[in-house]
């Protein structure tokens, strides 16, 4: 891969922290950025053992200014900016009547408005330079929702709804968009889904990927852009079956509910 500038959101574990050090294997520049400093620094160090140069900067998605300044560093620091990678993001389990509209709207602004403040501030980068990739990190259940995770595939429907749009208004630009559906990932996702459920949610029975095996799929996709990837290739069933046979699938997804324990 040739150099390129790299931001990513949500770096300091799981996918993002993988995909962090998966490029930097190729030697990219990184501008890295979360909630927790000295995660983000421990990140920094593995980047620069891996052989790519970082930059931690500490920022809440949620902040419209926050994401600005994260693309104006990266920019000063590094003179431009390839790809924005839109990470960041938690979920939390359970029926809709369960969530409360706290919770429900702290996922809207981490998830899906974390994406859009980081998008957008990337986008004039991007349009200024005359090429750039938007990567949006959503979830198979962006595609097809299951039991008791309404409120966390709503924020993730609407991303990809977002990325789509945007995608169509690029058509024909050298500005790619790409919408990344893992599916679950051994990752402390769970760990933190279950602190803010307030109770013990299982990694319940279905395929599973590592972290690793996603950044291998986003480092493809930013060497050869594509609209979407399934990082599990089999998911995509799971997309065909919806289309075609709704009422089936609903029994199917039934088995991969993340119902929490009460």
């Amino acid at each position: 891969m040739p150099y390129r500038v790299v931001a990513i959101t949500g770096a300091s574990a799981g996918i993002g922290r993988a995909t962090a050090l998966r490029l930097a294997r190729d030697g990219a520049s990184i501008a890295i950025c979360g909630r927790r400093l000295n995660r983000l620094e421990a990140v920094s160090s593995e980047i620069t053992a891996a052989g790519g140069t970082a930059l931690p900067v500490a920022a809440d998605v949620t902040s419209e200014a926050a994401m600005n300044a994260f693309v104006a560093t990266a920019v000063e620091q590094f003179g431009r900016l390839d790809v924005m990678m839109c990470n960041a993001g938690f979920g939390i389990a359970g029926a809709i009547d369960d969530i409360a509209p706290d919770q429900m709207r702290k996922l809207i602004d981490v998830n899906y408005m974390g994406t859009y403040y980081a998008a957008r501030a990337a986008l004039p980068t991007f349009r200024r330079q005359g090429h750039g990739h938007l990567i949006f990190v959503s979830s198979i259940v962006g595609k097809r929702g299951v039991p008791y995770m309404g409120a966390y595939a709503a924020t993730k429907f609407a991303q990809v709804g977002l990325a789509e749009c945007v995608r169509a208004e690029l058509t024909g630009t050298r500005i790619h968009v790409t919408v990344v559906y893992p599916v679950t990932t051994d990752s402390e996702f769970f760990d933190v889904m279950s602190e803010a459920t307030g109770t013990h949610i299982s990694r319940t029975a279905g395929p599973r990927q590592t972290t690793e095996t996603v950044a291998d799929a986003i480092a493809r996709a930013i060497e050869r852009p594509v609209p979407e990837v399934f990082p599990y290739f089999k998911s995509r069933a799971l997309v065909w079956l919806n289309a075609f046979a709704p009422g089936v699938c609903d029994r199917l997804v039934k088995r991969f509910g993340r119902k929490p324990v009460r």
